[in-house]
């Protein structure tokens, strides 16, 4: 996501396409391209602060995702935290574990930061500033470390060799951790699909993002994230009535 698009992208998407029916607020959701195990990170910069009730509808939102549009039978949900204990975190953190741990997703527990880039769960929940500096840092971190990799490879004639023998596993590698290939965050919660691409991306990341759109169409994600918080009794304001959703 390029500077200052995460507000302008909330804000368009709850003006023009509207909040579902008893969400209490929209999540972005993004695929993090782990090499053999992507992973799904949401909150990554919707909200800055999340009450407990937020976060347990971003689990069930996330899980909805991973399994209609990424393809993931069951997929396994955890709470980003500083310890893998049900008492560890922040208050709203230790009162969603409570809850999830309670209900009907596949859910795994506390997951630290070491378990989120391990691909611990396939599905990880957490606010939007703690998601958004985790995402910024894991950036900051494979950007560095690439960088060095191709200085390395170049530094003498010796390393020259090795290189050029690495250079297609490399290549493989580069491709996997590629930010492009997600097709960027998806804003979940609204009465349609929301896709936010970086900036930054070409026409390949553009076209990745239109086609896991289509794809979400074409599988009623958001009716099916809609029905799955509906059975479980976590929407906003719920009276046992279904609520009107479209998409």
């Amino acid at each position: 996501m390029a500077a200052g698009s995460t507000g302008s992208a909330l804000a368009a998407g709850l003006f023009h396409i509207r909040r579902g029916s008893g969400i209490h607020r929209p999540a972005l959701a993004l695929p993090i391209p782990i090499p053999g195990a992507p992973v799904l990170l949401l909150d990554v910069g919707a909200n800055v602060e999340s009450r407990a009730d937020h976060l347990v509808q971003f689990a069930y939102m996330g899980a909805a995702f991973a399994h209609a549009v990424l393809g993931v039978e069951e997929p396994r949900v955890g709470l980003l935290s500083n310890g893998e204990e049900p008492t560890k975190g922040t208050p709203d953190v230790v009162a969603a574990h409570d809850e999830l741990a309670g209900g009907a997703l596949n859910f795994i527990g506390n997951v630290e930061g070491t378990g989120l880039v391990a691909g611990a769960a396939d599905v990880v929940v957490t606010d939007g500033f703690t998601g958004n500096v985790a995402l910024k840092l894991m950036e900051g971190v494979s950007s560095v470390l690439m960088r060095a990799i191709r200085e390395q490879a170049m530094s003498s004639s010796r390393a020259k060799v090795g290189g050029a023998l690495l250079r297609p596993a490399l290549v493989e590698l580069r491709d996997e951790i590629d930010p492009e290939g997600p097709g960027g965050a998806y804003l979940l919660g609204l009465k349609r699909i929301g896709v936010v691409p970086h900036g930054r991306f070409s026409r390949t990341g553009f076209a990745n993002a239109i086609d896991v759109a289509a794809r979400a169409v074409s599988e009623h994600a958001v009716q099916r994230t809609h029905e799955a918080l509906e059975a479980a009794g976590v929407l906003r304001g719920s009276s046992g009535r279904p609520a009107s959703v479209t998409g």
